[in-house]
């Protein structure tokens, strides 16, 4: 009988086991490169804890948040270029920022959405920060920026109960009341939704191609009914949405801050759909940066999870992710709560851990 040793049984299985993770044959998988993409994180404040909290446990890319005091002025160059050097301080690389005034926040709690209420002149000095901020980031070295087109901000029904005690985060359409009837922005119709991004991406995408600087917009989370909620159409909601949005302004400098939960969001079979979606967008090089969460459900039902223990394969989406040579962050997102943990601290722990060891095991199988 022939002997097998350890090491060539585990070379032998190790060609499988990728075919089986990214559904590619085996001999393509066996051959691709070692993952570039690296575990990321976007929680703020960015300080000296915060950057100590995430050096601990393997963080060495981040989305920071400069001070907020005067909005303006924390994202001067000179603010941003003291943000830099205070996350080199901790050995921690400061690969993106927020455009302050284009986050999730819901119509209702914010100051600033002119651009996507397509308010003038309020629109064009949004923009112009827009442009600015950007030629700060080139000028500093930060090579990306992430932002929201979103006028009802993260739309929820009540929480339900996870492993532990934990909450989470649920969405149940056929619950929803959408009260007021309308927002502050009034109705707002696809085509009148397209009308305003097309007038945002045709005026700063040319400025982050010609400073060089990736800008990621965050789906809509979650869809809605083409008839729209609260009156507003979500047109990032969708698929085929987000393939139209891409397509406005073609860029490499123009693309997606892929929420894998956000995706799921928008499927009916996420379990079986989303590998698709990372191969088409990735394939493009509209990948930016991935929010790394898992859900239980479907479109307009579903609730989100610890990534182990969605309906989601999280292992084959990173093996993807390294399939399609994804270069930048990943980074846990909207984990579960639990009052014995406040802040987030110890689920996001475990986040970290978990997208740190499928970096390597998914390197481990090349």
């Amino acid at each position: 009988m022939l002997a097998v040793s350890r090491r060539d049984l585990i070379r032998g299985a190790a060609p499988a086991a990728a075919a089986w993770l990214t559904g590619a044959p085996s001999e393509t998988r066996a051959a691709t490169k070692p993952a570039r993409m690296v575990l990321g994180c976007q929680r703020a404040p960015t300080d000296d804890r915060a950057l100590s909290f995430f050096k601990r446990h393997a963080v060495d890319h981040i989305c920071g948040y400069p001070p907020r005091e005067h909005e303006r002025e924390s994202l001067s160059q000179d603010a941003l270029a003291r943000l830099r050097e205070q996350c080199q301080r901790h050995g921690v690389a400061l690969d993106m920022v927020q455009f302050p005034f284009m986050a999730s926040n819901p119509i209702d709690a914010s100051a600033r959405k002119a651009i996507m209420l397509g308010r003038e002149p309020d629109r064009q000095r949004e923009i112009d920060e827009v442009c600015e901020i950007i030629r700060n980031c080139a000028a500093v070295g930060i090579p990306a920026v992430k932002y929201n087109l979103n006028l009802l901000g993260v739309l929820r029904t009540a929480p339900t109960e996870g492993r532990g005690g934990s909450r989470r985060s649920t969405w149940r359409l056929d619950e929803a009341k959408p009260e007021p009837e309308l927002t502050a922005a009034g109705k707002v119709t696809e085509e009148l939704a397209w009308e305003r991004i097309a007038y945002f991406l045709e005026r700063v995408v040319p400025v982050a191609e010609q400073y060089r600087v990736r800008i990621a917009c965050h789906p809509h989370d979650p869809g809605v009914p083409p008839s729209g909620f609260h009156g507003v159409a979500r047109v990032l909601g969708t698929v085929a949405g987000l393939r139209r949005f891409v397509s406005i302004r073609e860029s490499p400098y123009h693309g997606l801050n892929f929420c894998l939960g956000t995706l799921a969001e928008m499927l009916q079979n996420p379990g079986t759909e989303i590998y698709d979606l990372i191969r088409e967008f990735g394939a493009r090089g509209k990948i930016f940066n991935v929010h790394f969460r898992n859900i239980r459900g479907r479109r307009d039902a579903f609730a989100e999870t610890f990534p182990d223990e969605g309906d989601v394969d999280m292992v084959r989406c990173m093996a993807t992710l390294k399939q399609v040579d994804y270069p930048f962050m990943v980074m846990p997102d909207h984990m579960p709560t639990h009052p014995d943990d406040p802040g987030g601290h110890q689920a996001f722990a475990f986040g970290y851990g978990y997208i740190k060891a499928l970096i390597q095991a998914v390197d481990a199988l090349a």
